[in-house]
């Protein structure tokens, strides 16, 4: 499992930075900015937590993954200049979607191991949750609705846990679960695989 927490860690690093660079281009300030990195990085597993009745959230029992997610925050304001020069973090998002999508599986599949569709939906949410947050607390669209293949890639790496479960250890299930949801969202990214968006034709002026 030291793996898996290796992992967690950037996630939460890699979320965190993500809504930090949001925040700061929205011009918020520097509470701003820690309250919508702190959100993105551990946001989809409160939510998870509330729903399931995991309570107090895990988030708020294990004080450590509040100041890893603080000082990512604190640092990409520090280091903005040099962190936004980096075209993308996609490595590290897709490795943090893996990771949250497993331990959110996981985590429901502890509790409710019958439930295979409780399971998949708080895989998913743990995984895109957080993004979700960011995105409605800086007023745009959340990212996951546009076009990008990113909630499939979590929802097959759930079904991949949930069906190979019973029959390994949760530790190499979860280590399925990951691998599966990188490499879905990672083969998105590089051969630009999206959803198709509906447009609609628009009448041509009646002059012409």
């Amino acid at each position: 499992m030291l793996l898996i927490h290796l992992f967690i860690y950037l996630g939460i690093i890699a979320a965190g930075v993500s809504g930090a660079l949001v925040g700061i281009k929205k011009e918020l300030d520097l509470f701003g900015v820690v309250c919508l990195c702190i959100a993105t990085s551990l946001g989809g597993g409160i939510v998870r937590d509330i729903l399931i009745g995991n309570l107090p959230p895990a988030a708020f029992v294990d004080a450590k993954y509040f100041f890893v997610s603080l000082t990512s925050g604190l640092f990409t304001w520090i280091f903005y200049q040099k962190i936004k020069r980096m075209n993308h973090l996609v490595i590290s998002d897709a490795i943090g979607l893996g990771v949250f999508t497993a331990v959110g599986s996981n985590t429901a599949m502890s509790l409710f191991s019958d439930n295979y569709f409780l399971i998949l939906s708080m895989g998913l949410i743990t995984g895109i949750g957080g993004g979700v947050l960011r995105d409605i607390f800086s007023k745009e669209i959340p990212y996951v609705f546009k076009k990008e293949v990113y909630a499939i890639a979590s929802i097959v790496g759930a079904l991949s846990f949930i069906l190979i479960h019973g029959t390994v250890s949760n530790t190499f299930a979860m280590y399925v679960c990951l691998l599966v949801t990188f490499l879905i969202r990672i083969i998105a990214v590089i051969y630009k695989i999206n959803f198709p968006i509906y447009r609609e034709k628009t009448d041509l002026p009646s002059n012409l």
